[in-house]
């Protein structure tokens, strides 16, 4: 089983740990034969990959452009080095900027290579172009399951 994540960034600490709960609950439905798509955004992408690799499972990282890592809050770095260097595939889109639209794209390349997306998304519309409601309609519109994690008690900064 080959899962995509997109969600939102930014979670208080009590969300992150409530997110993280919710997506090792349903990937244990799978065991550790699975492999997680994800960007390493701070925030669920982050959960996400860590989950996946705790578990057992393989990771794939997608890159959207260059300059990516330094478009993430610094206390992010810390943790996409070290998935990074966990990741069993490395898909590099060829981009310059992280731009919303290169978000985008690494999305789409995500669902290209995948049979469910986990969204951690609280049902609102996408803040920005590329935003987790965007990626949810474009795997609805492949006709690709969408799980979403939004658990009690969760919240956005």
């Amino acid at each position: 089983m080959r899962i995509a994540v997109s969600g939102h960034r930014g979670l208080p600490p009590e969300t992150a740990r409530l997110v993280d709960q919710g997506i090792r609950e349903v990937l244990s439905e799978y065991g550790p034969e699975i492999t997680g798509l994800s960007c390493l955004a701070d925030g669920a992408d982050q959960i996400f990959a860590r989950a996946v690799v705790d578990m057992g499972g393989q990771l794939e990282v997608v890159i959207p452009a260059e300059q990516y890592r330094d478009g993430l809050p610094a206390e992010a770095w810390e943790e996409y080095d070290a998935l990074l260097t966990q990741a069993v595939r490395v898909h590099r889109l060829p981009l310059v900027e992280s731009t919303s639209e290169a978000h985008m794209a690494a999305s789409r390349r995500m669902l290209d290579q995948a049979d469910e997306l986990i969204a951690v998304w609280d049902g609102q519309p996408a803040r920005g172009y590329g935003g987790t409601a965007d990626v949810v309609a474009e795997a609805k519109e492949r006709g690709i399951t969408v799980r979403i994690v939004w658990p009690e008690g969760a919240r956005r900064d």
